[in-house]
This record gives structure tokens, sequence and C-alpha cells, in this order.
């Protein structure tokens, strides 16, 4: 499938900050329902509902998932989170929850999982136990079609330019790696990040595939930069796989969810990623 030709444009201006470090997803921020018991029928699963294709927030029914208080969630997460919580014979939550608050919340107990587009980066591994891997991409930039940059074969024909990456992420820090860059501010989200590009107040910012997909499906004058083996980032495995956090010590859980993951066959993966690409909703 040509994700680019098919995808749905997707508005991504606007402020899209949380002033909730944990609210259900839903359009009045206001909390939502009351976070279940942990020994409930309920598995609640902490996203930032703001990190297309992987999640998001929306006001419609369609491809969405229905929230209690009001509201859906939609993206590649939220239906791996339903698959998982299928398996778990579970009613799934979604709690919004921002990027520097799922690791607090689950080890305060608020949330059972994090499935947030998250690596199971060593870092995090000190107070987080992760899933096999459920997604893995590489990482790309995200610059204008008219940027000079276009045509950079190698992250160091970035030289000189104003990169930047999400705050708290491996996305920023591997900015290091391209000689003479001016490594810009972190963001916080990013729809912040494609308003500084397109604004110009930065040249490019550091993505994984999905994100770049969905970012350039949503905005014609945006395109990605992405590089041949040994031209690009230096990164891991753990860097470019994406996995669900679950609490240090929960052996039990986690065994279910590498139960229910097993179940989802690669080609299917990416079939959900395809149309989590496709099915971003317009204008939320």
């Amino acid at each position: 499938m040509n994700l680019k030709r098919n995808a749905r444009k997707l508005l991504l201006v606007g402020a899209m900050a949380g002033t909730m470090l944990l609210t259900a997803c839903n359009p009045k921020g206001d909390g939502g329902s009351a976070a279940a018991p942990a020994d409930s029928d309920t598995l609640r699963v902490g996203m930032e509902c703001d990190y297309a294709p992987f999640n998001w927030t929306q006001t419609g029914e369609e491809h969405g998932y229905k929230i209690a208080a009001g509201g859906y969630a939609g993206g590649y997460d939220v239906e791996i989170a339903k698959k998982i919580a299928e398996s778990m014979n579970k009613k799934l939550e979604i709690v919004k929850t921002e990027w520097n608050g799922l690791t607090p919340a689950i080890t305060s107990g608020k949330i059972d999982l994090i499935i947030a587009g998250m690596s199971p980066t060593a870092e995090r591994k000190e107070t987080l136990d992760f899933s096999d891997t459920y997604y893995t991409s590489d990482l790309v930039i995200v610059v204008k079609k008219d940027s000079p940059y276009v045509n950079a074969k190698s992250i160091n024909d970035f030289k000189g330019a104003n990169i930047t990456g999400q705050l708290n992420t491996f996305h920023y820090d591997v900015i290091d790696q391209i000689e003479g860059v001016n490594k810009s501010t972190a963001l916080e989200t990013f729809p912040a990040m494609i308003v500084a590009l397109r604004s110009g107040k930065i040249d490019g910012y550091v993505s994984e595939r999905p994100g770049a997909l969905s970012a350039v499906a949503a905005n014609d004058d945006l395109t990605f930069v992405e590089f041949s083996e040994g031209n690009g980032f230096k990164t891991s495995v753990e860097d470019t796989s994406i996995a669900v956090g679950v609490k240090k010590g929960n052996t039990e859980l986690l065994d279910k969810v590498n139960a229910a993951l097993s179940k989802i066959p690669e080609d299917e993966r990416q079939k959900i990623m395809e149309e989590a690409v496709a099915n971003q909703p317009l204008g939320e």
C-alpha cells in the first residue's frame, strides 16, 4: 500500500500541550473516569494520545475507541491495546498521559501498561519491565520540501542545520551524532515540532518512519530524508524497537502481554500500521 497516497490529511496545528498528567482520553481533559482498581476486570493503558500514527485523540467515533467519560482515542497503539485486552478478557481503558508522566503513572499503580510508541532503552529498563517488541522502525529527518537539506544523503549533510527532537527521547540524543549541527531546544510533542518546522524556526526534526509518514500525509509541504546503511544514525535494536511497558517485577502481567503479542503475526502488524496512517482524523 502506498501510505503517502492513501493517507488522509491530518491537521497538525494548534496547541497540543496537555494540562493534565493523567486524564481519560476525552476532549474535555477533565480526568474522565477514576482509575480502576488493579484487581478489576479493566486493563488501564497509558499513552499520550498525541503521537500519530501510534496514538491520537479524536472527537468522532470512526476508527476510534470510545471512552466512558466521552471522546475517542485511535491509532496503532490503541489497536494493539485492544488486542491485548481481548486476549486477557479485560475491558480496555485508555488513560491519556503526558510523555513524562507515563513511568510515574505505572510505578504508582495508576495504569497497568504503557503502550505509547515507547522504546525499551537501557535507562527505561531500570524502572520498567518491557514486553517483546511489537513494532520496529528506523530514524529519518522530517524537512520542508523546499529545504536546502531535502537531498541529503548522510546525517552529516545536515551540518549547520537547526535540528530538534522530542523532549526526553533518544530522538533528541542522536542529534549529537551530526557533525556541526545546531541542536535546537527539544520540544514536547510532534505537533509542536511540525509547527516549528513549517514556521521556519527549525530546519528539521528526528522521527521514526511512521511518524514521518503521518506528518507528510498531513502536510503537503513536508517530506522526510531517509538514509542508507552507514549514512544514518547509529542506534541499537532497543532504540528502534517499540515495546509495552509493565511495572517492574510484574512478571505475571508481562507474560500475559507477551502471550497476546505472540498471536499477532508480522503481516497483521504492518497492516494495522498502514491503516493507522490512513485513518488519522482530519482537523482534530
